[in-house]
């Protein structure tokens, strides 16, 4: 994408020797990055795409500037979180840049809301020394069970969304067909449902045994994925604490 210089940055870094800070503000679809001098002049400012690539090229012409060591980077647990992760693998020190959509009130002023305002406030952040969080890596064994429990949590939620929709149709069964239920437990009421035999659907009778086998069948697959889940998890927490588990 084509640059967007500024008036307050009339000069260009030929030598490449001066240390310069990165600053990246990271909404969905780019990342908006700006370079700053150690002496807090903006050098320059541009948006590059998301991924692997945009993420390479965004380094490489941060570095064309001058000696890259620091950048704060906006959502390092979210949008900004892959970023964070080059730029650390590459030797780059990232901080976390928090409330970076408040920048100087002044500059905003005179510039308007923009990203690239936001940019150059999140470098500003790591320039001043106000910015100070580490991000977390988000490629270790914590993060693996984040995303293990999330996964988990959702299966759950489904399934006991199931298994009311399954009470549901029950209570407004054929009297027979209910009663052909009474005096079942959790399990083996899921168990009798999800064989129950289905034939073409022609009527309320047919669709609630349908449903029925529908639901309970959809039931024991997310029981299978929530025991797969809780496996890995259990798997992921003894890397993560092994003396926890050897004890």
């Amino acid at each position: 994408m084509t640059s967007m210089p500024h008036a307050s940055a009339p000069f260009h870094l030929a030598q490449g020797w001066e240390e310069v800070v990165l600053g990246v503000d990271t909404p969905k679809d780019v990342h908006v990055a700006a370079v700053l001098t150690g002496m807090g002049a903006l050098v320059d400012s541009r948006a590059f795409p998301t991924g692997p690539d945009g993420s390479q090229q965004l380094l490489a012409w941060a570095r064309s500037f001058g000696v890259l060591r620091r950048a704060g980077v906006e959502c390092t647990g979210s949008y900004g979180a892959a970023l964070a992760r080059v730029l650390a693998a590459e030797g780059v020190e990232v901080f976390e840049v928090f409330e970076v959509s408040q920048p100087d009130k002044a500059a905003r002023r005179r510039r308007g809301k923009s990203d690239e305002v936001d940019a150059e406030a999140a470098a500003r952040a790591v320039l001043s020394g106000r910015a100070t969080a580490i991000p977390k890596s988000g490629d270790g064994p914590v993060e693996m069970a984040c995303l293990l429990r999330r996964a988990k949590e959702s299966a759950v939620k489904a399934r006991t969304q199931a298994i009311n929709q399954l009470r549901a149709a029950l209570v407004v069964a054929d009297p027979a067909l209910r009663a052909s239920f009474d005096g079942l437990g959790p399990k083996p009421l899921i168990r009798r449902c999800a064989d129950l035999a289905v034939g073409p659907v022609a009527d309320v009778d047919s669709a609630t045994l349908y449903v029925l086998r529908l639901l309970a069948t959809r039931v024991q697959s997310l029981s299978q994925e929530i025991d797969a889940l809780e496996q890995l998890l259990e798997e992921v927490i003894r890397l993560t604490c092994p003396p926890c588990w050897s004890a």
